[in-house]
């Protein structure tokens, strides 16, 4: 099969590997009909997260089609249409009765092998998915791909981090950060009741969605967003800042924001050693802090209704459409922020 594999800092190749076979009796495999370039395949593709072995096929963002099944799945069938979670998880163990599926004690990151160990991903053409029975969902009748891709992950992940902020309509809340993940976040607070809503960015087209999408917009290249915020409060910060970025910059730029006991909502992907405020600082802030992993299957299922009622409005968030044999050059638009790329989304 054809895929779009990882081999070195900003080297990726569209190659031949071999297909995916099933493994383990609850594997399924899956024909890929769309996949879609993450930020946090950047992190991949800038070699900030180490290991990833030379030839591993990218990507978690994928929807497709049934083609097989192993004998200990029950609930699907060939030929049925279906998305996934960016992880696989059983849906048995104590961490997914928890709703905690990212951290499911079998689950596995698809678009990562390291030492030979792991998923590959879903930017090919097929993807062995384990643990099928708890991991994959059909897509509703109608449901366009573009919606199934968002589910699996960053629509997810903007309500993980919504939810998780503690959204109140009286009180403040600013999003850090208007790319894809933001944007999400910001639907997701409005849909939670936010009601003095602000989003923090210096790129001025997507300031310009982060307003479409319901957010009052703040260029922190031109304006001082910690003075500006204190105003609109009485001097105090936000009530909450959700941080869709995951750069020490804007991690500190989230703290600073905060009032005392507000609740600080990251999902950004991290890589820096440390935080950004010592634990004296969180101290006297009496700061909440909430981070990590969003379980995505856990809330799939959950906004499913939701989000086929704004289906317009959250897949305008793909502004570039490719074939998966130019995802090299898509992965060069999207990682740069050419010609306005918000999002990508790949097609066999």
């Amino acid at each position: 099969m054809q895929a779009l594999t990882f081999h070195n800092k900003h080297e990726l190749h569209y190659e031949s590997i071999p297909d995916p076979a099933i493994l383990k009796p609850d594997d399924a495999i899956v024909k890929v009909s769309h996949c879609a370039i993450c930020g946090s395949d950047l992190h991949v593709y800038h070699a900030h997260e180490q290991g990833l072995d030379s030839g591993t096929a990218m990507g978690h963002e994928f929807c497709g089609e049934v083609v097989e099944v192993g004998r200990a799945v029950k609930n699907l069938k060939k030929g049925d249409r279906v998305m996934s979670p960016f992880t696989s998880s059983c849906g048995q163990c104590f961490y997914c009765r928890k709703g905690l599926t990212c951290r499911c004690e079998q689950g596995q990151l698809f678009g990562w092998v390291e030492k030979g160990e792991g998923l590959h991903g879903g930017q090919a053409e097929y993807v062995r998915v384990p643990l099928a029975a708890g991991t994959l969902v059909k897509i509703p009748e109608g449901m366009p791909d573009e919606l199934a891709l968002l589910l699996g992950d960053i629509l997810s992940t903007g309500y993980f981090c919504a939810d998780q902020a503690g959204i109140r309509p009286d009180e403040t809340q600013v999003v850090l950060g208007c790319g894809p993940v933001g944007l999400m976040t910001i639907w997701a607070a409005r849909k939670l009741g936010a009601g003095h809503l602000y989003a923090i960015d210096q790129v001025p087209e997507r300031l310009a969605e982060a307003e479409r999408w319901g957010a009052k917009s703040i260029n922190f290249a031109q304006t001082d967003a910690i003075q500006f915020i204190r105003e609109m409060t009485e001097g105090r910060g936000a009530d909450a800042v959700l941080e869709a970025v995951g750069q020490e910059k804007s991690n500190r730029l989230a703290f600073d924001l905060l009032r005392p006991g507000g609740i600080f909502s990251a999902v950004g992907v991290c890589t820096h050693e440390h935080t950004v405020f010592t634990p004296v600082e969180a101290y006297n802030k009496n700061l909440t802090y909430k981070i990590g992993r969003c379980p995505a299957r856990f809330y799939l299922e959950k906004l499913l209704q939701a989000a086929q009622d704004d289906a317009a409005l959250l897949c305008s968030v793909f502004t570039h459409r490719y074939a998966l044999r130019d995802g090299v050059k898509a992965y060069d638009i999207f990682a740069n922020k050419l010609d306005g790329c918000v999002k990508v989304i790949l097609e066999m």
